[in-house]
């Protein structure tokens, strides 16, 4: 079966016989993101954020999935991720489909914990970005996992610089890495072979 050909009812059956990797929470900050899917023309497509820039965050400008840290008032993790999606770019997700939840995401180099909670959309809205989101687009599922489009490439991350897997999505993007890249592989991964990818990576302590 091609990539581009899983339906929401595959993808559903697949998420809920695979068990996901919930860490506990230890030290680590609590965060919560959507993976927003839709069926495109050709097959299909994830959503993504790029973030603005902020001196003051660490993911400035990064290619991300729409999300962000636990508040008090949030009832669960999926509540934050279906938050500030709401938030961050005015999609409401309590109306989409909810397909099931992927292992969480520890970091390495910064003290979070990253949930990720899986969706797909009926229909598209269209996006209402707050001040945090410089840019909202769709990338289908065969442009992320072509072969050609696979990369190691130099980033900088608190004034350090590493190789590290990315994925290429446009000349004028940034290239898509870290916490979001090791998401879109884990479910690439779920696709192929119902399970997690092996060796996971993070940036160099």
């Amino acid at each position: 079966m091609s990539l581009i050909q899983f339906r929401y009812e595959e993808i559903l059956h697949r998420l809920k016989r695979t068990q996901p990797v919930l860490s506990p929470p230890h030290d680590r900050k609590p965060a919560a993101v959507a993976l927003i899917l839709r069926q495109g023309i050709t097959g299909l497509e994830l959503f993504f954020i790029q973030r603005s820039h902020h001196p003051d965050d660490p993911w400035s400008g990064n290619i991300a999935f729409p999300g962000g840290g636990v508040e008090p008032q949030d009832l669960s993790l999926q509540h934050t991720a279906e938050r500030e999606t709401m938030e961050e770019v005015g999609i409401d997700l309590t109306s989409a489909l909810f397909l099931g939840r992927l292992s969480d995401i520890v970091g390495h180099n910064l003290p979070v914990r990253v949930s990720c909670f899986v969706y797909g959309l009926q229909e598209t809205p269209v996006p209402v970005l707050s001040s945090e989101i410089r840019e909202a687009f769709w990338v289908t599922f065969e442009h992320l996992t072509a072969a050609e489009h696979q990369i190691i490439q130099p980033v900088s991350f608190e004034g350090r610089t590493f190789k590290v897997p990315a994925i290429h999505l446009h000349p004028a993007k940034p290239v898509l890495w870290g916490i979001t890249y090791r998401l879109v592989n884990q479910f690439r991964y779920l696709l192929v072979s119902d399970t997690i990818p092996p060796g996971e990576y993070d940036l160099p302590r």
